[in-house]
């Protein structure tokens, strides 16, 4: 059992009082040697610098400063960061790596309201529940309609996961209880067999396209990723697909999806946009068959106490002695977000 460290919480005042309530506030304090501040939105200020000589534990988040080597060096006892966040690019740097330094993240906890978000949209898409009807008219072609007979509902259906990442992983999971979609996975890094224990089929993403009526994008933004559904990736969907990203909206060309979604032949859901957010007269904004949503599905409210508790049980297993759940490393960042 290691002796309760001296514990440094570094965020934003925002994220702290979003992310930490009264109740998870408390819990920090009981495994947090006494003394000191415990919350500091910053860590420029040259008054801190005796209470940084003695941190050993840096509970991050959104809003944190980056671990850059003059920081690191005003943190000299500095041995585990436990991220209330997700994605830690931001947050660490090469010289943070070339020390000894444990790294967590709550991105697995982050996942969650993604997954459920987007298990939301595949079903609310099925059935064309989230496009204004602007008539009377509309609503008779959309119930009787050929559409209505050709890719409306949630029976017969095939979702495309692009990512099994811990996010695509989850999609998978949830929608094991609707035997009506069949569900695809496209990742270079899966193995088939983990996607098939899953309940998906694993496949090439040029073979994935143009047999899903619903593409979900969970790939991480890396420069090998970027815009890596575009034009041509768009043009094999079939007619009456919906493209739903959730991810990062550099993934897909955002010109080339109003192209498709103004002819009417492809529907989209777009959580995030690039940029983000979209200016006011932007095309996409203006399409019936295009639902814009302000980057809701990851943590809001009291979704985000979910990072709280899962950097908070981190700092309870390093106290204990007992190994981090869900460490971070540096050759994780080659294929993650």
């Amino acid at each position: 059992m290691t002796p309760r460290p001296v514990v440094l919480a570094a965020l934003s005042t925002e994220a702290w009082d979003l992310v930490f309530d009264d109740g998870r506030r408390a819990r920090l304090q009981t495994l947090a040697a006494p003394g000191g501040p415990l919350h500091a939105p910053a860590l420029d200020a040259p008054t801190l610098d005796d209470r940084l000589a003695a941190v050993e534990v840096l509970v991050t988040g959104w809003g944190a400063p980056v671990l850059d080597a003059p920081l690191l060096d005003r943190l000299p006892r500095l041995r585990a960061v436990f991220h209330a966040a997700g994605s830690v690019r931001g947050l660490v740097s090469d010289a943070f790596w070339e020390r000894d330094i444990l790294l967590t993240s709550a991105a697995e906890a982050n996942a969650a309201p993604v997954a459920e978000y987007t298990l939301a949209m595949i079903l609310l898409s099925g059935k064309r529940a989230l496009f204004p009807l602007r008539t009377a008219d509309a609503q008779h072609d959309l119930r009787v309609g050929p559409r209505a007979g050709g890719r409306i509902g949630n029976l017969d259906r095939t979702v495309g996961i692009v990512g099994f990442s811990r996010i695509g992983r989850r999609v998978v999971d949830l929608l094991r209880p609707f035997p009506g979609l069949q569900v695809l996975v496209a990742d270079p890094y899966a193995d088939p067999e983990e996607v098939a224990a899953a309940g998906a089929r694993l496949v090439p993403l040029d073979a994935l396209l143009p047999a899903v009526d619903l593409l979900s994008l969970h790939a991480p933004a890396l420069p090998a990723t970027r815009r890596m559904i575009g034009r041509a990736q768009l043009a094999t969907l079939r007619d009456g697909a919906t493209v739903l990203n959730t991810a990062r909206g550099a993934l897909l060309d955002h010109d080339a999806l109003r192209v498709e979604c103004a002819s009417g032949r492809l529907d989209a859901i777009l959580d995030v946009t690039d940029p983000e957010p979209l200016p006011p007269d932007h095309p996409l904004l203006h399409l019936p068959n295009v639902a814009v949503t302000p980057h809701l599905a990851g943590s809001l409210g009291t979704e985000a106490h979910r990072l709280a508790d899962a950097a908070l049980d981190e700092l309870e297993a390093w106290v204990a002695g007992r190994p981090p759940r869900h460490p971070v490393h540096r050759a994780d960042l080659a294929h993650s977000a």
